[in-house]
């Protein structure tokens, strides 16, 4: 992501302060956290550059001018000793999932994507995209570092029409 370094500062400093306020909905609540934290974008106002990005990667990747982020995007916040369970994001019409890595410290965690006869460990840096099709397994391995990781999760799918 261009810019990625200020940008990622910009958003955990407005997150930091909606931690526990203006939070829309929370989702899939495992081992003691919620995984999926959900906000009204205008309240992170640095998150707008990466959901265009984001956006238009997408585009270009399923060769599909007109495709739209659906269901929002969500924030995962892994503190220590925090995974993220086997699952995927085929629920709806959805055409591709994504994930952007704002705050990534060592050791806290590796995205595993798993596909039929496959196991493919990514391991994330801040400012990096990822993609993948929906109805791909993937989890996180734990975050073994003291400090939180901090992505954003986002699906896409068709404009309505």
């Amino acid at each position: 992501m261009p810019g990625a370094v200020e940008i990622n500062r910009q958003i955990m400093q407005s997150y930091a302060q909606l931690k526990e306020e203006h939070i829309l909905k929370r989702t899939h609540f495992y081992a003691g956290r919620y995984e999926n934290v959900y906000f009204d974008r205008a309240r992170i106002p640095a998150i707008v550059s990466v959901l265009a990005q984001a956006e238009h990667l997408a585009c270009e990747i399923l060769n599909n001018p007109v495709l739209k982020i659906r269901s929002g995007f969500w924030v995962n916040e892994m503190g220590q000793g925090a995974v993220t369970s086997e699952h995927d994001h085929d629920e709806y019409d959805e055409l591709l999932s994504g994930v952007y890595y704002v705050h990534v410290p060592p050791s806290s965690g590796d995205l595993i994507i798993v596909d039929k006869h496959s196991r493919t460990i990514v391991s994330p840096e801040a400012g990096m995209f990822v993609f993948f099709a929906p109805c791909v397994r993937h989890s996180v391995s734990k975050n073994v570092s003291v400090d939180n990781r901090v992505s954003i999760g986002i699906n896409f799918g068709p404009v309505p029409t």
